[in-house]
C-alpha cells in the first residue's frame, strides 16, 4: 500500500480528472481514477453526476458510496459495441454480479443489454428480482448446494458446471423436467500476473474441470439426456492489464471445441471469463476495454477458420472494469495523531469494513478532499479507519492538503469487490448508496440502522433478564 507519488510535490485534486472532451463516451471508464462525470465545480468542491459530493454527504451520511450512471452505462455500452464491431457472430456481455450486486446495478446492466453472471443462489435472487431475463444469466460457483442448483434449474437459467458434483447433481434434479442447460467451466493451464487470490486460470486452484479431464467430462455429458450442454467456459484471473493470456486463452477454447465434436457435443457457446485490469493509481496502466476485445475477437475467428468450425456465440464476463471506476466512497475526517519523524495517521468514519481490499489484498487506492479539489497537496499522511484493528488502514503514505475534522474524503474507484465484500465489523453498519446523474441523487441501498444489526439475533428466553 505504498504510494507511487513522490513526496512533497504540490499537486491536487485536479490531477484525477478525466481529460477535458466534448465527447466522453470515447474514454474508457477502467482507465480513469475518478467517474466519468467528475468534475470540480465553482465552490472547489468535488462534483459527480452533477451531484457536490459534500451537499450528497450533508444529506445521506457517511460512509457513502456514490455510483455514477454515465460512467457505468458507457463501460456497458462499450464492451457491447466493440464486440459488435469485432466480431463477426453473435456475441452477449455478462455482468459479473459477484462484483457489486444489487437491485440497482442488475437493473441498469440489464437495460444495457447485457446479461448477468451470479455466484450464489442470493446474487441469482437480485437478478431476478431486478428484471434480467432468465436465458440471460449464468450461475458459477466451485460447491453450489443442492438447493442453489434445485433454484437454478426452476428458473431456467444457465448452470456452469465446474466439477463431477455438479454434473451429477444436475442430472438427479432434472429428472422428469426439460434437459438441463449447462455451460462446462475449464481449467486452461495459462497463469497471469495478478494477485495469487484473484488468479483462476493456473491448474493449482478451486475451480473448473483440469485439463485432463476433458475426455472423460466429454463422454460423461454426451451421454446424459437431462443435460443440454451448450458450451464451455474458462477464467484465467482478475485485475490482468496482460493481453497475450487471454489471446491464448481463445486458442485454446477453440481447440476444446473441437474436441467436443468427437464426441458428438455440438457446443455452440464460447465464454472467455473477464478479467480485465482497472486503474486505481497513476502508474496503472490497463488496456481500454476495445483493445481487449478486438484481439479476442480476431484469434478466435481466426481458430475458428483454422479448425474449419463455425463462430459460437461468445460470451464475456467483466465484472471490475465495468463497476470500479464507476463509483467512489467519501467518507468524513475525524481524528489525527501524529507521531514525529513517523507518520501521521489521519482516520475517517469508515475502513475496512466498507473496504476490504487493503487488509485483504494489500490493494492501493487513491484519494481526495472533496471540498478542497484544488488546495495543493502538502502533506503525506496515512489515512486510518476507525476499527479496533491495527490493520484497519485504507491508504498508506497519501498525499493531500492540509485537513481538518469535518472535511470530506473521497477514495476513488471503489464499485468492485467493497460493498460486495463489506461486513459489520465491530457492528458498525453497512454505507448507504446512491446513484447520481444529471443533478439527481438516489438512493439505491439504504444505511443498516442499529436496529438492522440485531435483526437476525435470537435472545433465549433463559438469557433474557
Amino acid at each position: 500500500m505504498v504510494s507511487t507519488q513522490p513526496a512533497g510535490v504540490q499537486l491536487s485534486g485536479r490531477q484525477y480528472l478525466s481529460p477535458t472532451s466534448t465527447n466522453k463516451v470515447n474514454l474508457s471508464p477502467n482507465q480513469g481514477l475518478l467517474p466519468l462525470s467528475a468534475k470540480i465545480n465553482h465552490q472547489d468542491h468535488l462534483e459527480i453526476g452533477g451531484c457536490d459530493v459534500t451537499t450528497l454527504v450533508q444529506k445521506f451520511g457517511s460512509p457513502l458510496y456514490i455510483l455514477d450512471e454515465e460512467t457505468l452505462r458507457t463501460a456497458c455500452r462499450q464492451y457491447r459495441e466493440s464486440f459488435q464491431r469485432y466480431y463477426q457472430g453473435e456475441a452477449q456481455v455478462l455482468y459479473a454480479s459477484k462484483a457489486w450486486s444489487c437491485l440497482a446495478v442488475c437493473a441498469i446492466a440489464q437495460s444495457e443489454g447485457l446479461g448477468i453472471d451470479v455466484a450464489s443462489g442470493g446474487e441469482l435472487y437480485t437478478a431476478l428480482c431486478a428484471g434480467v431475463s432468465s436465458d440471460k444469466i449464468y450461475l458459477h460457483g466451485n460447491n453450489k448446494s443442492r438447493e442453489e442448483l434445485r433454484y437454478a434449474i426452476e428458473s431456467g437459467i444457465t448452470i456452469m458446471a465446474d466439477n463431477w458434483r455438479d454434473l451429477q447433481q444436475s442430472v438427479e434434479l432434472a429428472q422428469g423436467q426439460q434437459p438441463v442447460r449447462i455451460m462446462l467451466r475449464l481449467t486452461p493451464g495459462i497463469d497471469c500476473h495478478t494477485h495469487e487470490y484473484i488468479r483462476t486460470g493456473h491448474l493449482d486452484n478451486k475451480f473448473g474441470f483440469d485439463p485432463g479431464d476433458l475426455d472423460e467430462v466429454f463422454a460423461f455429458v454426451s451421454k446424459q439426456q437431462t443435460l443440454n450442454c451448450i458450451g464451455v467456459h474458462a477464467h484465467i484471473g482478475s485485475q490482468i492489464f496482460e493481453r497475450q493470456p487471454h489471446q491464448d486463452l481463445a486458442v485454446l477454447m477453440v481447440q476444446w471445441l473441437t474436441k467436443a465434436a468427437t464426441y458428438g457435443l455440438n457446443l455452440t457457446h464460447l465464454n472467455v471469463g473477464g478479467g480485465l485490469g482497472v486503474r486505481y493509481i497513476e502508474s496503472d496502466d490497463p488496456p481500454s476495454i476495445e483493445e481487449w476485445v478486438k484481439p479476442i475477437c480476431e484469434v478466435i475467428q481466426a481458430a475458428c477458420k483454422e479448425e474449419n468450425l463455425p463462430l459460437p456465440k461468445l460470451l464475456c464476463e467483466p465484472g471490475r472494469s465495468l463497476i470500479a471506476n464507476a463509483c467512489v466512497t467519501a467518507y468524513t475526517i475525524g481524528s489525527s495523531k501524529e507521531i514525529p519523524d513517523i507518520r501521521t495517521y489521519v482516520a475517517v468514519d469508515g475502513g475496512m469494513s466498507d473496504n476490504p481490499r487493503p487488509i485483504t489484498y494489500q490493494s492501493v487506492y487513491r484519494a481526495v478532499v472533496a471540498n478542497q479539489m484544488s488546495t495543493p497537496c502538502t502533506e503525506t499522511v496515512t489515512i486510518a479507519g476507525k476499527h479496533c484493528e491495527s490493520g484497519d488502514v485504507l491508504i498508506k503514505n497519501a498525499q493531500l492538503p492540509k485537513t481538518k475534522p469535518g472535511d470530506i474524503l473521497v477514495v476513488m474507484a471503489t464499485g468492485a469487490y467493497n460493498y460486495s465484500m463489506a461486513s459489520n465489523y465491530n457492528r458498525l453498519s453497512r454505507p448507504a448508496a446512491v446513484v447520481v446523474a444529471n443533478g439527481e441523487a438516489n438512493l439505491i441501498l439504504q444505511r443498516e440502522t442499529y436496529e438492522d444489526l440485531i435483526r437476525q439475533d435470537c435472545l433465549p428466553e433463559r438469557l433474557k433478564s
